[in-house]
């Protein structure tokens, strides 16, 4: 039988959202680590994009290059509850598109 699959989930969030979306995938199976859980990295950092023509941005405006405040995050994943951390991330994100990545790891 072989070792359950991990991922490392990164995501970006505005400072205001970051506990909202933690609590989030933590409830959906994210960030347990042994006899741990709720197991985060956050860093903050700058945000840059610019909203396309169509979009319905949160922060900023349509065809405005925008910066704003907004931290890193990353969390391991199991495999098996990846699709429901998806899911709860982009449910809980107030942003229309958010920027976020799952990584392969090992354990």
């Amino acid at each position: 039988m072989s070792e359950p699959r991990w991922y490392l989930l990164g995501f970006y969030v505005p400072e205001t959202h970051l506990e909202a979306v933690l609590e989030a995938v933590f409830s959906a199976g994210a960030g347990d680590y042994g006899a741990y859980d709720r197991c985060a990295w956050t860093c903050p950092g700058e945000g840059r994009f610019r909203p396309g023509r169509h979009s319905s941005p949160f922060i900023g405006e349509a065809g405005a290059d925008t910066r704003v405040r907004e931290i890193k995050a990353e969390c391991i994943v199991p495999e098996a509850a990846r699709e429901a951390v998806k899911a709860a991330l982009i449910g809980a994100h107030p942003y229309e598109e958010p920027a976020f990545h799952f990584i392969p790891i090992s354990r």
